[in-house]
């Protein structure tokens, strides 16, 4: 079986997620030794011009922010020997195999919480200002050289009339210069800017987190479409005639609001929900179906309930009934059965199915890998 070693230096997986992870920047040398950028400046460019990628140019004029959303002409983009401009192209994941690969090496944490690899070019001086992001981030420097200035949290106070969330109370507490290979990780809220030094590119390797309030709003506005249970009409025979026609009546008040206090969604409502929120793609993002829909092997069907793929993911549902029952495979696809993860079922309603692809041996050409089924964070679907 194949593993990918995680690009943290010296500093093993648990050492990382006990010391750093949402709690204290990393600074990593040679965390990738001899990493190339995953696109030419010229092939970023062309991938900013399509109306399905999201991409921002930031540029500063007189000590004034320009900000400007794609799609950009590549002719239309400012020259290259122009000081102080950056362009952010996001989700390069999608359209990069090497991207792609890039951002596997971050698959040490949950799928769940990747979101996506950005790349982001800039010329001499150029940046997006001192800002803080609401999540983690791994800032590998692929190409050129950067310098990053960080800072504690604090609470914020920003540049009014701004086109960018940009800090006026930046105070950095430490300064380094990255090289190609180098990278530097940081948690939420830290404030931080990078200014490159000559023409550069850099990786961002963002997380999704969601909050509270777009959780519950996303999922309401979801039981919506279907409420579930009985669906009882008030009634309120022997109501006596109102001196106050304009009172709502104390006992509509108390059924209405027991109604509201008494739904509950069921757990399967719930899981469904969570599943199809952490693995929706960005609004950007569309699968095309293919002419013909590969069948799964059998054997995998039985071990894994039946999967469907979605989004980086391989759910499943249904009757899945121990993470240790895993039947023989025939023999021609013996090294990608052995290759392949155990579904992960914590109980009958909810098995969750690893991902293969980053387990396939180099002579694996039969079943899933046949198929067409890999992990389907590319923007197509099997």
């Amino acid at each position: 079986m194949r593993t990918i070693k995680p690009p943290l230096g010296g500093v093993s997986v648990e050492q990382f997620m006990r010391r750093h992870w949402q709690r204290r920047p990393l600074l990593i040398r040679a965390a990738l030794p001899g990493v190339s950028a995953p696109l030419s400046p010229e092939a970023l460019f062309e991938l900013a011009s399509r109306d399905d990628v999201e991409s921002r140019l930031v540029s500063q004029r007189a000590r004034r922010w320009q900000l400007a959303r794609g799609p950009f002409d590549p002719d239309d983009l400012p020259a290259r020997n122009r000081r102080a401009w950056s362009l952010l192209v996001q989700g390069v994941e999608a359209h990069s195999d090497a991207a792609h690969a890039l951002l596997s090496q971050f698959r040490f944490l949950p799928d769940a919480r990747l979101d996506d690899l950005m790349i982001s070019f800039a010329t001499d001086g150029g940046g997006v200002g001192p800002h803080l992001d609401s999540y983690d981030v791994f800032l590998l420097q692929v190409q050129g050289r950067r310098r990053w200035r960080i800072g504690a949290p604090r609470p914020p106070e920003l540049v009014p009339d701004a086109p960018l969330r940009l800090l006026a109370n930046f105070e950095p507490d430490e300064e380094w210069v990255l090289e190609p290979g180098d990278m530097l990780y940081l948690p939420p809220q830290w404030a931080h800017e990078g200014t490159a030094i000559g023409e550069c590119m850099t990786c961002s390797i963002g997380f999704r987190a969601p909050s509270r309030h777009e959780l519950l709003s996303g999922f309401l506005a979801d039981c919506a479409d279907a409420i579930e249970g009985p669906d009882p009409r008030y009634t309120d025979r022997g109501l006596a005639p109102t001196r106050h026609p304009g009172a709502l009546p104390e006992p509509m008040a108390q059924t209405l609001a027991g109604w509201l206090d008494d739904w509950r969604p069921g757990r399967a409502r719930i899981d469904d929900y969570l599943g199809r929120f952490l693995t929706e793609p960005k609004p950007n993002v569309w699968f095309e179906a293919p002419a013909r829909c590969p069948a799964l092997p059998d054997w995998w069907q039985r071990a894994a309930c039946a999967p469907t793929a979605a989004a980086g993911w391989l759910i499943a549902g249904g009757a899945c009934s121990s993470t240790a029952n895993r039947p023989r495979c025939p023999p021609e696809e013996a090294p990608c059965c052995a290759a392949l993860p155990t579904p992960a079922c914590s109980t009958p309603a909810r098995c969750a199915i690893p991902d293969p692809s980053p387990h396939w041996p180099p002579n694996c050409t039969g079943g899933f890998k046949a198929a067409g089924y890999g992990m389907p964070m590319r923007g197509e679907l099997p």
